[in-house]
């Protein structure tokens, strides 16, 4: 099969097109025949090199797949041929103590599509069934692509790890990214109201045009004071948070009393200084969140389906064009998600 790889840990120009193995069908899986996949700044990573993440070269990248089914493995019940399909790219191993509890995300052995096994950036791509949900025939497979990581991953930051509810105030940095303009959408799909990082003018008139309340362009003023400003000193009752180093401590001087921060990534560094004192004083807390449970990725996806939110899939582009893609994304060049179409 035709497929987008590479051979070794660099830049884009690492990326490459040719045949690939076809994935074999086994127990409990299907094989997908893909019609588009998104990119994200996890395949940046991964095509970089994760230290400790050691991997089986050449490798396909690609979280977020939608396509139909080609092929259905014995005990993949409830599934045909030609089911139209959307992939949750989180993989668990069902048994362990965290799996037991719901807590799929924390599995000792959760790994990702794309980043720890081969993923959907080609022509077909295996996955267990009970990684697939069904979509309808009016959404768009480049749309039904461009949700499952990123609208996961801030449906549980959100609602599971930062508590949102209706009447909240909410932070999100990062504003132009695939998981930060799907918080927006879900931050005013439950009721909240919205205050916005995204650097420039144009990705600014964006985010409004997504719902939100108050952008800030982090290139012209420092965003905290806007926050305090447009909250009558207050702050907000949620910051959510990818970039890291670069905010972290602007986001910590945004937060209310009782506020809460969640972090989600490190763009910019991973490490934050942290005023102890300030922390207890205002009681805020900071917690962490990745991916999302089986039953958080098929809440959200209802949503999305139904057209409650509506996934934003900017630069469209064949999948000969992986290395201009990952050229792209790594510029900053992309708003929303960036999909290929093989």
């Amino acid at each position: 099969m035709y497929a987008a790889y590479f051979r070794r840990h660099a830049g884009p120009e690492v990326m490459d097109t040719g045949e690939a193995p076809e994935p074999v069908v086994a127990t409990g899986t299907v094989v997908v025949s893909v019609r588009a996949v998104a990119l994200n700044h996890l395949d940046l990573w991964v095509r970089r090199g994760i230290p400790g993440l050691a991997l089986d070269l050449p490798h396909i990248g690609g979280s977020d797949v939608a396509g139909v089914i080609d092929e259905v493995g014995p005990d993949a019940d409830g599934w045909e041929v030609g089911d139209r399909v959307v992939l949750n790219p989180s993989l668990w191993c069902g048994e362990c103590e965290w799996c037991e509890r719901g807590e799929h995300p924390l599995c000792v052995d959760f790994r990702i599509l794309g980043e720890h096994v081969a993923g959907g950036t080609a022509e077909r791509v295996r996955v267990a069934a009970r990684n697939l949900y069904r979509i309808p025939d009016d959404l768009e497979f480049r749309v039904a692509a461009a949700a499952p990581l990123a609208y996961q991953t801030a449906w549980r930051a959100l609602k599971t790890r930062g508590g949102l509810v209706r009447g909240d105030s909410v932070l999100v940095t990062g504003a132009s990214g695939g998981v930060s303009t799907a918080a927006i959408q879900i931050s005013k799909l439950l009721g909240a109201r919205v205050l916005a990082v995204t650097s420039g003018p144009e990705n600014v008139s964006r985010v409004q045009e997504l719902g939100a309340d108050i952008v800030f362009d982090r290139l012209e003023a420092d965003f905290a004071e806007g926050v305090k400003a447009h909250t009558e000193g207050r702050g907000v009752d949620l910051v959510l948070d990818s970039v890291g180093e670069a905010t972290w401590a602007q986001c910590l001087r945004s937060l209310s009393r009782l506020g809460r921060m969640v972090t989600y990534g490190a763009t910019t560094g991973p490490r934050g200084a942290l005023e102890i004192r300030h922390m207890f004083w205002k009681q805020i807390s900071v917690s962490g969140s990745t991916m999302a449970t089986r039953s958080e990725f098929e809440a959200v996806m209802q949503h999305v389906v139904a057209g409650g939110l509506a996934p934003v899939v900017g630069d469209v582009l064949p999948l000969a064009a992986i290395r201009e893609a990952h050229e792209a994304l790594e510029a900053g060049r992309v708003f929303g998600k960036l999909v290929l179409e093989p």
